[in-house]
Parts: C-alpha cells; sequence; structure tokens
C-alpha cells in the first residue's frame, strides 16, 4: 500500500514524521498494535485510555491512509474489523522504539518496559 503524499514542504525527515505520528495519540496505538498485534476497535480503545472513539476511528483512518496500518474487515454478521501495522509501521515502531527507551530511562527513571 502506497502512502499519500501530503502537502507542504518539509524542513527534514523529522517534520515529515511528525506529521504522520503527531498528536497525542498516534504513538500510543502504534503501540498496541506492536505489542498486542491484529486488535479490533474496542481492544484497541481499551488498549490506549483516554481516547475517545471518534478520535480513534479518525487517528486509525489517517495511518490507514498513511500506509502505518492496515484494516481488515470480515464478511461476516456481526461485521468484524481487525486492524494490524503494515510493513512500514513495524519500520515506524523500530524507529520510534529509541525514543521509548530515552523515556524510560530519563522521564520514568528506568522504569522496565511494560509487557
Amino acid at each position: 500500500m502506497a502512502t499519500v503524499p501530503r502537502p507542504g514542504a518539509y524542513v527534514c525527515g523529522i517534520d515529515a514524521a511528525m506529521d504522520v505520528i503527531g498528536g497525542r495519540w498516534k504513538v500510543l496505538i502504534l503501540w498496541a498494535l506492536d505489542h498486542h498485534g491484529s486488535c479490533r476497535f474496542g481492544e484497541l480503545r481499551r488498549q490506549v485510555p483516554g481516547i475517545t472513539e471518534k478520535v480513534l476511528a479518525a487517528h486509525l483512518r489517517e495511518l490507514e491512509t498513511d500506509g502505518i496500518v492496515h484494516r481488515e474487515a470480515h464478511d461476516e454478521v456481526p461485521p468484524r474489523v481487525e486492524y494490524t501495522l503494515t510493513e512500514v509501521g513495524r519500520h515506524l515502531n523500530a524507529a520510534l522504539e529509541p525514543l521509548g527507551a530515552w523515556g524510560r530511562e530519563h522521564v520514568l527513571g528506568g522504569a522496565p518496559h511494560p509487557a
């Protein structure tokens, strides 16, 4: 799945990446999908406490448009939709891991990585 070009000029790669993952919730959605694999909407909502259904749905659509998340709708009754990271999403999480390690060490005081 190809990513959709975003409008505007970027100053650097970090600027471009922050445009994709910016906001309070997107990195937490990526973290939940990385640690729990395939998730349904309700499972994701429980994994990201405080997020509203509206915001979660909007962020999932944006991440899908950017080629970070794959949405699979199963032809069942009742309908079932599962979200997983794409290969691009897995690479993005790998790039974010050093930032998480920095936060654990310098902000959380060396707290262990949650399972």
